[in-house]
């Protein structure tokens, strides 16, 4: 089974971007794995007004005119103009001196202010680098990537490895010692995803699936993939039926106007941590995550992964709550209301730290019934997911 590993790393925006271009370029040269081919997109704002940073990188650098592209990346994008050696440039796969590369990085952001800043180191010892791109996290490699946002530069640095894993193997195949020295050179692990893919084959359908970071893969169990969907589809339309066998231990007033006199603006629930891991602790849910969100996961017996993935307001104060179980192949996903009156799932207001006590309680029950009756049904269905299998692991 091939499988996709990929590795976030803790990326600080205060390290000049040169420097970390440099700590990476350098990581694979002392792990031996010589010079990597690097792919560059330098994208400037798609909307006017602002300083192009490409007509600044071309009064030093005009060589790079042959990099020029705006062509759309999918029908009914608006393609930024931007410095590419990807696919869709007149020069693609075609490489640039490092020497080059990291100049343009020590200018970023003050004299090259590009909206968005990508570099991908690949090496043959990820995998092939079209053999999973799906997306730019999907490409075999290491990706550093630094962008623009409202409240300053965005900095993320990722790895993805492909590696054929046993299904009937209890551990996966550690990285090779020139990775494992490059990954050391990366800095700190945070996080590593688990996004197995399946075959596609030309004249037969393709299942996709969505992995916990986002991407769309083809499925590597369609089998499991369409009958956790028909269990989900099931249990959507019944979903007034589960919250009532459910027996909700608070009634709470719908979701919309008369809910809101209960959670004025202003108020504010305070740490909203503590009351889920007090709550959810005894019914065997992890809980990791922050101010904006939340996800709390068990493991089953048959090497499955039930989630209650918490939405608590990135922008807002309120609570949006997704229950998933998750396994090689397949997600199955319910929105979960948080009270018995709501007509249908929906953001709902946090109101006071009381009334976030009494959403986690009634979450609560539902999870317990789900862990009664979708999650075995579930696993009934697909059967065991290998014991090496976890969508996400720290």
């Amino acid at each position: 089974m091939r499988l996709a590993l990929l590795t976030t790393f803790a990326a600080s925006k205060k390290e000049p971007l040169a420097a970390a271009v440099e700590r990476i370029y350098g990581g694979f040269h002392d792990s031996g794995l010589g010079e990597p081919f690097i792919r560059f997109n330098l994208c400037d704002h798609v909307v006017g007004g602002f300083v192009s940073s490409i007509d600044r990188v071309l009064k030093r650098h005009p060589e790079l005119e042959r990099f020029i592209t705006s062509a759309a990346p999918a029908p009914g994008i608006q393609g930024a103009r931007r410095i590419s050696n990807g696919p869709l440039s007149g020069a693609a796969g075609e490489a640039l001196p490092f020497a080059t590369l990291h100049k343009i990085a020590e200018g970023v952001p003050r004299s090259y202010p590009f909206h968005s800043v990508v570099y991908h180191f690949h090496s043959p010892e990820f995998g092939g680098v079209e053999a999973a791109a799906q997306s730019s996290n999907m490409m075999p490699g290491i990706l550093l990537s630094d962008s623009w946002w409202v409240n300053g530069r965005n900095r993320s640095l990722t790895a993805c490895r492909l590696v054929e894993a046993d299904p009937g193997s209890k551990k996966l195949p550690n990285p090779t010692e020139a990775v494992a020295t490059l990954f050391a050179a990366c800095g700190k692990a945070s996080k590593t995803i688990q996004a197995p893919i399946g075959e596609v084959l030309a004249g037969v359908p393709t299942s996709l699936v969505r992995s916990p970071a986002g991407m769309l893969t083809p499925s590597a169990n369609p089998e499991a993939a369409l009958k956790a969907k028909a269990i989900s589809v099931d249990y959507r339309t019944r979903m007034p039926e589960i919250v009532q066998r459910a027996a909700l231990p608070h009634d709470l007033p719908a979701s919309g106007p008369d809910a809101m006199p209960d959670a004025p603006i202003g108020v504010s629930a305070g740490p909203r941590k503590p009351a889920l891991e007090k709550v959810f602790k005894p019914l065997g849910y992890t809980c990791r995550g922050g101010s904006g969100s939340f996800v709390l996961r068990r493991r089953t017996g048959g090497n499955l992964t039930a989630e209650l993935v918490l939405d608590v307001g990135t922008w807002g104060h309120s609570v949006l709550a997704m229950f998933r179980v998750l396994g090689v192949g397949f997600k199955a996903t319910l929105v979960l209301p948080v009270t018995a009156k709501a007509v249908i799932p929906a953001q709902y207001p946090i109101g006071s730290a009381d009334r976030w006590q009494k959403i986690v309680e009634n979450l609560a029950a539902l999870v317990t019934e789900l862990d009664r009756s979708f999650v075995p049904e579930i696993e009934a269905a697909v059967g065991p997911s290998p014991e090496w299998y976890q969508p996400e692991s720290s």
